[in-house]
């Protein structure tokens, strides 16, 4: 209890001030639907009123609740109005740019630390290229490649992977480099090659940050796959959810889908860090 506690502490406050928002934001419709009908709303009416709109400007935490629970419990997993048939369209983007920006960004960094060219040229375009705007780009990539005839999954890839190489390369330049310089000097004394320096020095110090690297890569990911979506005019994906939301006014729709892809986030980097643990402890560095 003492670990569980604050954490409860903290959402019920949050829970709180959230409802109290929800009356604040919709008492003003509320008020002026019942000026149309000529009644007057008593201060109880008021807030279950502000609770229970069908379109409010702020949705109550238990509308948003019940809206979870209708599309991925009570519908099928296939059905076109599930969320997790829309939250896998998303992630399976997510997992295939999140795969190419660590593959993209471990291949940098190691070309950034052992060669300089490259830490005195790439690295300045590497900090660059993450000034311009996702939204910018996204629809630049889009139809860039819709004009090579790629469309559907790999665009949307394309932009989880400009998002998420960025942290790789960041995260892994400084693990390669961590090593002091007295560890570097006992390998030469050994006569270890660059290669041995590498796979029995470097990589293994890295690998904390490396593990770091990857969650904010994958969580990144998240964000340009979602992204994604909304230039394509996607029928499917959390971000298709949000883009029909939007059109149609349904705030209890927007608000589910931002959570389910809070949720698919929180899974992912939850699965890291216990890859992460795994790999560490059998390494002697836990």
């Amino acid at each position: 209890m003492r670990h569980v506690l604050p954490v409860l502490t903290v959402v019920a406050v949050i829970v709180a001030i959230w409802y109290a928002a929800a009356i604040w934001l919709n008492a003003q419709w509320a008020l002026d639907t019942a000026a149309r009908q000529d009644r007057t709303l008593g201060a109880a009416e008021l807030v279950l009123d502000t609770w229970s709109q069908e379109k409010p400007k702020l949705p109550a935490p238990h509308q948003v609740v019940t809206e979870l629970w209708q599309t991925t419990v009570e519908k099928n997993v296939t059905s076109k109005r599930s969320l997790v048939y829309h939250a896998w369209v998303t992630l399976s983007a997510t997992l295939l740019g999140f795969g190419m920006g660590t593959a993209l960004g471990f291949a940098l960094a190691v070309g950034i630390v052992y060669i300089r060219v490259m830490d005195m040229s790439v690295m300045p375009w590497v900090i660059a290229s993450q000034t311009i705007p996702i939204l910018a780009i996204a629809p630049m990539i889009i139809v860039v490649l819709n004009a090579m005839g790629l469309s559907g999954l790999l665009p949307k890839a394309m932009i989880s992977m400009y998002l998420s190489f960025f942290p790789v390369v960041v995260g892994m330049v400084k693990g390669l480099r961590s090593p002091s310089r007295m560890m570097r000097d006992q390998m030469r004394t050994w006569n270890a090659t660059r290669g041995q320096e590498f796979l029995r020095l470097r990589l293994p110090m890295s690998m904390p940050y490396l593990f770091a690297s990857l969650k904010i890569a994958m969580a990144a990911s998240l964000v340009g796959a979602i992204v994604g979506e909304l230039p394509t005019g996607a029928v499917a994906g959390l971000g298709a959810r949000l883009l029909a939301g939007s059109y149609y006014g349904q705030t209890i729709q927007i608000w589910s889908a931002l959570f389910m892809a809070a949720a698919v986030a929180a899974a992912a980097v939850g699965l890291i860090g216990i890859v992460q643990r795994a790999t560490l402890k059998r390494m002697g560095m836990s």
